[in-house]
């Protein structure tokens, strides 16, 4: 398996961004055409309407672990060690952060997006794990 296949799921993450990004923008257009916002709201976020306000959260989150995964995934590559666990753990992380972000969306409910958000976090976690211990075995 090519090194390569780490970059597969961090673009996968990437195109859940910009799908949350466009989102956002649905749900605030929706918002200013039926009179519960207006357009200076969101100059400074302040007062977001109900109708994207789960949808600005879930953008905010996705800059915070998922910078960690990133940083992980490029720290592989470089190493040489973005093999077939690391790429594995990748896709683990990414596919969790599409069910969380449905999940923050929609329902919100954190009955069902805390074991998500616990999955891609665990995986993260790992990939550093794997990660240090690699370079550890290698500078003996």
């Amino acid at each position: 398996m090519s090194q390569t296949g780490i970059f597969w799921p961090m673009m996968a993450h990437v195109l859940l961004v910009y799908a949350v990004y466009i989102l956002m923008r649905l749900r605030r257009g929706r918002a200013i055409e039926n009179g519960s916002a207006r357009i200076s709201q969101f100059r400074e976020n302040r007062d977001e309407p109900a109708e994207s306000l789960f949808v600005r959260n879930n953008l905010a989150n996705q800059f915070e672990l998922p910078v960690l995964f990133h940083a992980a995934c490029l720290a592989l590559f470089v190493t040489g060690n973005a093999g077939a666990l690391a790429i594995g753990l990748a896709w683990i992380f990414a596919i969790s952060r599409y069910g969380h972000a449905y999940v923050h969306v929609t329902s919100n409910r954190i009955r069902y997006r805390q074991p998500l958000f616990v999955i891609g976090f665990v995986a993260a976690g790992l990939m550093w794990l794997l990660l240090a211990l690699r370079l550890a075995g290698a500078s003996t």
